[in-house]
């Protein structure tokens, strides 16, 4: 029996500030179908604490299990196939989706189509299939050699921009007329005030802390940017929705006491400030609800066939990126030393909005 060294970032599930950093291996003895990729970089940005913060409530941890306590982040990347077993897989492929915090993954390639395929391992089954989908680069029309590093920092996160603002329209804004973004300066939520800064008759308020007003005010998808602290100055006489990216309970609370029973919606989505998740239980106002992206994703996937809303994705994208292009400063890291502290900046809350911070092993 053969195996490949793999080396990894890994996480304590109770503590996420507490990192390990450990070499382990993958059996180069395949089954059917399998197929060994290594990790060539990776994004990292807020949105992956998103998914440590949410791992066990939203099931993150359960894409790449690891030993008893700890978890593998997942992140967005590009992988290229070293081993495969698999007849529409082959070597020297290079793929872009989901993986962990480790230079190599073994998967189960299944589905396979020009497109790519899709991960069909036992462990994966239960998890959503937007997830598990591996995107073959030669097949892929959005894909720009060049532009790898734009589409890890922000691919991921627009699509999710993508459905909050169509989910939005598909239920029609909920009545409402304004639309407030908290951690304004994630890409997520400038991703979302680009879509709807394009909708006629939509007013886009982003909340955002002092340091970062500056950055807010320029990308110009915002018709007003608005400090935490003085979140009270909103207009509070008509109907408003709420998207939550902070996670923050204090600022939730505050927002919602503020607008009241004007609050048509409200909906969390990140958890930027996902030390700060705990909030009060009843208030004024639209239930706060946990927004999911994927269940979303699969309605207009029936309504609209995988092909249509890949279509709208697409022109969405290419009309946003030529945008956030300008807005982003690339800063490339090697190692797991540079992940682990990379990772330590971004938990702590404390990276800059401009930078893009891509890691490689």
């Amino acid at each position: 029996m053969t195996s490949h060294a793999v080396d990894g970032l890994y996480i304590d599930r109770t503590d996420l500030f507490r990192t390990e950093q450990k070499k382990t291996s993958i059996d180069t003895g395949l089954n059917a179908d399998e197929v060994i990729m290594a990790v060539d970089h990776f994004a990292l940005t807020a949105n992956n604490i998103t998914y440590a913060a949410f791992g066990d409530r939203m099931q993150y941890w359960d894409f790449f299990p690891v030993h008893d306590g700890y978890g593998s982040v997942p992140v967005w990347g590009f992988a290229n196939v070293i081993a495969s077993n698999s007849n529409d897989v082959k070597v020297g492929e290079r793929f872009y989706g989901y993986y962990p915090m480790s230079s190599h993954l073994k998967v189960t390639a299944g589905k396979c189509s020009s497109a790519g395929f899709m991960d069909v391992a036992k462990h994966r089954s239960h998890l959503s299939p937007i997830y598990n989908h591996y995107v073959r680069t030669t097949n892929d029309p959005g894909y720009n050699p060049d532009g790898e590093e734009l589409q890890m920092l922000f691919r991921p996160l627009f699509m999710t921009s993508f459905l909050i603002d169509d989910f939005m329209a598909d239920n029609e804004f909920f009545g409402a007329k304004r639309i407030i973004l908290s951690s304004a300066s994630s890409k997520t939520a400038y991703g979302l005030a680009f879509l709807l800064h394009e909708r006629e008759g939509i007013e886009v308020i982003g909340l955002t802390s002092p340091g970062n007003v500056d950055f807010t005010k320029s990308l110009n998808c915002y018709h007003s940017v608005v400090t935490y602290d003085d979140l009270t100055t909103i207009d509070a006489s008509s109907p408003a929705v709420f998207v939550d990216m902070a996670g923050n309970g204090e600022l939730r609370e505050k927002l919602h006491h503020h607008i009241n029973d004007n609050l048509k919606y409200s909906c969390s989505v990140g958890a930027s400030h996902w030390d700060a998740q705990a909030g009060a239980g009843e208030l004024p106002g639209a239930k706060p609800t946990l927004f999911f992206a994927p269940a979303q994703g699969q309605k207009r996937t029936k309504e609209w066939g995988p092909d249509g809303l890949n279509e709208r994705v697409g022109c969405a994208w290419l009309r946003f990126i030529n945008r956030a292009s300008g807005w982003t400063n690339i800063i490339e890291h090697n190692g797991l030393d540079a992940m682990d502290e990379i990772y330590r900046t971004i938990l702590s809350g404390k990276v800059n909005p401009k930078d893009g911070h891509i890691l490689k092993f």
